[in-house]
């Protein structure tokens, strides 16, 4: 298994890839509760897997892809 402890906090570092898509946002290193509450009230994510899926980050993971990557 990959070793993704470094993109969580800490309380998640442990837990199984299928029990990280539904925990909240927060898991994410760097992400704070506040943090998540704002991405629900404006992207209505809730956990990971939402994050991952969101139609938003899809559409510009796809336009920087199509525009040749960051710059």
């Amino acid at each position: 298994m990959a070793n993704v402890d470094k993109f969580l906090d800490k309380a998640f570092e442990q837990h199984e890839f299928a029990d990280l898509v539904n925990a909240p946002i927060s898991a994410l290193e760097g992400v704070s509760d506040a943090d998540g509450e704002a991405l629900q009230k404006a992207f209505g994510v809730k956990t990971i897997g939402d994050l991952a899926t969101n139609k938003f980050v899809l559409w510009a993971q796809a336009i920087t892809t199509l525009g040749g990557g960051k710059k």
